[in-house]
């Protein structure tokens, strides 16, 4: 599976707080959620995102509250994956458990900027940045996290298994 898209780049500790406001946390359907991804720290992410766009950030991403809205507003969005120097444990957890990749890759973090062109090869850990001709190495997630991710998370993945209609 492979990701292509337009950076947007952000600092360390971009707070779940930030991705999704606590304002809208009376919402569940993931399109009212995307709506407001990001505003409090960027607030014309949702018109400048496209799908596939890739967000970079620095260190702690997704740290703050557990809410699995954050990972949610960010996918439904249409970010196809995140790549971070870090992310805060249970963020990283939500995002696989909804399907979302990320990428912990503090190398092509450092060489990118908001606007660059990166493609991620998920099945490979290959990271590169189009606009620069660099190349970077995440470590690749294992066939079963890559399967869990392309059916949409973690439900999916488990009806799925289980052959339980979807």
């Amino acid at each position: 599976m492979t990701i292509k898209g337009k950076v947007h780049r952000y600092g360390s500790d971009v707070n779940t707080d930030v991705m999704i406001p606590a304002r809208y946390l009376n919402m569940d359907d993931p399109a009212q959620l995307a709506a407001h991804c990001m505003e409090d720290i960027d607030a014309d992410f949702v018109k400048k995102v496209k799908p596939d766009d890739i967000i970079v950030a620095e260190y702690n991403f997704g740290c703050g509250s557990s809410r699995e809205h954050a990972p949610i507003a960010i996918k439904a969005s249409g970010v196809g994956a995140v790549v971070a120097k870090s992310f805060a444990r249970i963020f990283y957890r939500n995002a696989i458990n909804i399907g979302l990749p990320i990428l912990q890759c503090p190398e092509a973090v450092d060489g990118a900027a908001a606007g660059d062109e990166m493609e991620i090869d998920l099945g490979t850990g290959v990271v590169r940045n189009v606009t620069r001709g660099a190349e970077y190495r995440a470590e690749p997630f294992p066939e079963f996290m890559q399967r869990l991710i392309a059916t949409g998370g973690l439900i999916n993945y488990a009806k799925e298994r289980l052959g339980v209609g979807m």
